[in-house]
């Protein structure tokens, strides 16, 4: 069980990354992205659904008729986005105004409906479980890195509306004070461009992982010395 956990752990985070390799949600990956804690924030959020989704799916899916699956998991999925849809809003409701559509539209996010159709619907709980936490895990880290990346870029400063979640707390200017900004990053077009560099870089990372490893299994072709 080990083994099959660490698999689906790798599988979610990284072989199949929901951002970089299956390239969905890309509608909150590009819009929410303006900053680190907005894109983190909003990936922890379906972290969540995508946890409990997988999990209620999976317990339920034997009582589940075949043949009105997708709309269950449809209902299943929206009681559980309204229910983190209030919480937003009633503890932190700076960031609810901020994310604005973004979390009730979880819902409709193609990365959660994928991950309860192809795997919790297949499979046991605890597998169920893992595999939403993992597959959120990648969202998270390419929300985070293109948040962030986009916002020190385009402001010179990170961590942008903390305050909104921790009180008191303020932003980290990272560049100079008088850095002028640069506008692309913060406008649909730097998101795809940041986007497609972190997809390059993935793809660069993938290819060099193979190249050692096809090094590593390859037979010794020298030729023996001792041999007349």
């Amino acid at each position: 069980m080990t083994q099959k956990v660490s698999e689906i752990a790798w599988n979610g985070v990284w072989k199949q990354n929901t951002g970089l390799v299956q390239i969905l949600g890309l509608c909150p990956i590009l819009a929410v992205s303006t900053s680190f804690v907005n894109g983190v924030s909003l990936a922890l959020a379906t972290i969540v659904v995508m946890a409990l989704s997988n999990a209620v799916v999976s317990a339920l899916r034997q009582y589940i008729p075949y043949e009105i699956r997708i709309p269950v998991f449809i209902l299943i999925i929206a009681a559980l986005v309204t229910v983190l849809d209030l919480a937003f809003n009633a503890w932190l409701h700076s960031l609810y105004v901020v994310l604005g559509i973004f979390v009730p539209l979880i819902v409709t996010n193609c990365i959660v409906l994928a991950r309860v159709e192809a795997f919790a619907a297949k499979n046991g709980v605890l597998a169920s479980t893992i595999d939403g936490v993992a597959m959120g895990v990648g969202l998270l880290l390419v929300l985070g890195l293109l948040g962030g990346a986009r916002e020190l870029i385009g402001t010179g400063a990170l961590f942008n509306g903390i305050d909104m979640i921790i009180p008191g707390a303020s932003a980290w200017q990272i560049l100079p004070p008088d850095y002028p900004g640069f506008l692309l990053a913060m406008l649909p077009p730097g998101a795809f461009v940041a986007l497609a560099c972190l997809i390059a870089g993935k793809s660069w990372l993938d290819a060099r992982a193979a190249a050692r490893q096809a090094t590593a299994s390859k037979p010794d072709t020298l030729p023996n010395a001792n041999m007349a």
